[in-house]
């Protein structure tokens, strides 16, 4: 199982406010290229968000449900994408200081990708979800009324610049 962490100048409430609107899902979920249709009680569990994963022309349609919600602490979702199968993604705030920190983990639980070796899955989901955490944070950050100075996003970019490494 992959699992990537992320400090954020933000409340896990700012966070939730990016999870709570499902048009949003393609701005931060690397792979999710456009929304088709949100349940009205989304994030709820058991509520779906209808989207298509890939590039035009070859977009494929599907779902991603939410499993679990508990607000501004945690929501467990199961991800589609056929044919290559399925995913269970958590996502785990919690209060650190003035920000949070957000936890990340997401496994295959069916279909063709659970047949890839565990080492080789979570390299490759280790990269994605590092992407997809720095989209959450210009979104979550930049949302956030009392964010005061550089987001971690900008200050990720400046190190990048500056020849540091940005992994997180």
């Amino acid at each position: 199982m992959s699992r990537n962490t992320r400090e954020l100048r933000c409340s896990p409430e700012a966070v939730f406010e990016v999870l709570g609107d499902g048009w949003l899902y393609p701005s931060w979920v690397v792979g999710a290229s456009r929304m088709r249709e949100v349940d009205e009680s989304w994030p709820m569990a058991g509520s779906e968000l209808h989207h298509s994963v890939g590039v035009w022309p070859a977009l494929i349609d599907d779902t991603t449900a939410v499993q679990e919600f508990i607000p501004a602490r945690r929501m467990v979702m199961r991800a589609r994408g056929w044919p290559l199968g399925e995913a269970r993604v958590t996502i785990d705030v919690k209060p650190r200081g003035e920000g949070c920190v957000v936890r990340i983990q997401e496994e295959a639980v069916a279909g063709p990708a659970r047949l890839i070796p565990t080492p080789l899955m979570d390299v490759l989901l280790s990269w994605r979800n590092a992407e997809t955490l720095h989209r959450l944070a210009y979104l979550a950050e930049g949302r956030a009324s009392w964010t005061v100075g550089e987001s971690t996003a900008e200050e990720e970019i400046e190190a990048t610049e500056e020849g540091g490494s940005a992994n997180t």
